[in-house]
């Protein structure tokens, strides 16, 4: 989930691409070094605009969060923006806003990511402010009271009172995952996040907020050496604090289909959600699974979109998820999505045979060369795009470093799509987009549902 602050305009001018190889591959520059207290920090240089991008990546999420805390992960994500003993309550925001910068946060399954641009003039003021809440916050009872009271809002608008309320990335993974570390409610029950105490708060950021376990990177205007030593003044001199290890996550391919149909009495037309496990992290699968979403449901010259939207006019829209994450940014079992709001005079059974058959179109025919191309330079377009900002480029390799343990692996995904041929697309429709492996979440309007039981009940 995304910090709820509204993020200020600056309207400001951040970096274009600066680097370009010989075979027109934009190469990243990366330097990577890690600290006597087990920060890891990452300098992308870049000196185009007079502009810095900033992240703190923490190697926690809600898959690492205490049981019977659901939703404590993100809760935490809120209070660091509540002050520390040194710098008080809006001080954080004061200092980068007024320095011409924006900040945010967001928590995700593996990981907490905290944002900032900034003038370059304000890189110092920045990473003075990161460090010092990653020393220690400002524990209290009214601070926490607060921000509890934001979360739950946030829920209630995000969630509770909004049409389809997540479901297509929340309600399925409840119902596809088995360990309570994949499948609980990582936005959280208003009973939980309620029951945190400010003593849980200090035990969290002590065991998963030391420079041992989080991640810092810079990009732009700034030489590797002076990101180093600008990092080595403002963090080397806090302690490293033992960090809990990490639970197993890991889960097989599902082996049985399951099927939920959930009332909404918000939604207007019925919505299909059908999430699959797909393949480790890493693994050969990883990269063909990523175009395959692209290929299925990647936009209006998707199958989704010209076989069941436009040409068989059965759903309304459709889309792809990998969780609340990028396909490059999971550390444990995930899945993708396909996500299609449809029409109501169509069945979900009818909707999920029409999928079946343009899955199975792509697992016994695969893709033809022209349409994987296509497919390919809108991904690496998107990909390179993502990376053109200074704030973008620093989340990206923070987020990389924290999960895959190398940050230049934003330089080897554009090759990995690349190298992505006919056959592996093939592969990975046959051996994970089966019907054994997937879960079905059809969301019907109440009052569907309702006058469907009246009518029944009527015969």
């Amino acid at each position: 989930m995304t910090h709820s602050r509204p993020l200020l305009s600056l309207g400001l001018l951040l970096a274009l691409p600066a680097l370009v190889q010989a075979s027109d591959r934009w190469e990243i520059p990366v330097a990577v070094k890690t600290l006597d207290n087990g920060l890891t920090v990452v300098v992308s240089p870049d000196d185009s605009a007079p502009v810095v991008g900033v992240s703190v990546v923490y190697k926690v999420g809600m898959r690492q969060e205490p049981r019977n805390r659901t939703g404590f992960a993100h809760l935490f994500e809120h209070l660091m923006f509540e002050g520390t003993p040194v710098a008080g309550e809006g001080v954080f925001d004061k200092v980068i806003t007024s320095g011409g910068g924006r900040n945010n946060g967001s928590t995700r399954p593996d990981f907490t990511n905290y944002i900032e641009v900034a003038p370059v003039s304000a890189l110092e003021p920045i990473l003075w402010l990161e460090a010092d809440r990653m020393t220690t916050l400002d524990f209290n009872e009214r601070t926490l009271r607060n921000q509890q009271d934001v979360v739950k809002e946030e829920i209630r608008v995000n969630v509770k009172n909004q049409p389809y309320g997540g479901f297509m990335w929340l309600d399925i993974n409840q119902q596809a995952f088995q360990k309570w570390e994949n499948n609980h409610d990582g936005y959280g029950s208003f009973q939980d996040l309620e029951g945190a105490t400010v003593e849980d708060v200090a035990a969290f950021h002590r065991d998963y907020y030391g420079p041992n376990n989080a991640v810092l990177s810079i990009a732009g205007d700034v030489t590797a050496e002076e990101g180093f030593a600008l990092a080595e003044k403002y963090f080397g001199g806090i302690a490293a604090r033992p960090t809990p290890a990490r639970p197993d996550v890991s889960e097989p391919i599902n082996t049985g289909e399951k099927r939920i149909t959930q009332p909404d009495a918000l939604a207007q037309v019925p919505a299909l959600a059908v999430g699959w496990k797909i393949a480790e992290r890493g693994s050969p699968d990883h990269a063909p699974t990523a175009v395959l979403a692209e290929v299925l449901a990647g936009g209006d010259a998707s199958r989704m979109y010209l076989g069941l939207v436009k040409g068989r006019e059965m759903a309304i829209s459709g889309q792809y998820l990998f969780g609340l994450t990028s396909p490059w940014e999971f550390d444990g079992p995930t899945l993708l999505t396909l996500f299609a709001l449809y029409k109501p005079q169509y069945t979900a059974d009818q909707l999920l045979a029409a999928l079946d058959e343009e899955i199975a179109r792509i697992a016994d025919e695969g893709v033809g060369d022209e349409e994987l191309a296509r497919v390919k330079t809108q991904m690496l377009a998107d990909w390179n795009n993502g990376l053109e900002s200074f704030l973008g480029r620093a989340d990206t390799l923070a987020r990389l470093q924290a999960i895959w343990g190398d940050a230049a692996v934003a330089n080897q995904i554009p090759g990995w799509i690349e190298a992505v041929d006919s056959e592996d697309l093939q592969r990975v429709a046959r051996s994970y987009l089966t019907a054994q492996n997937r879960t079905v979440i059809d969301r019907k309007p109440a009052a569907m549902l309702d006058a469907a039981a009246t009518a029944a009940g009527q015969e």
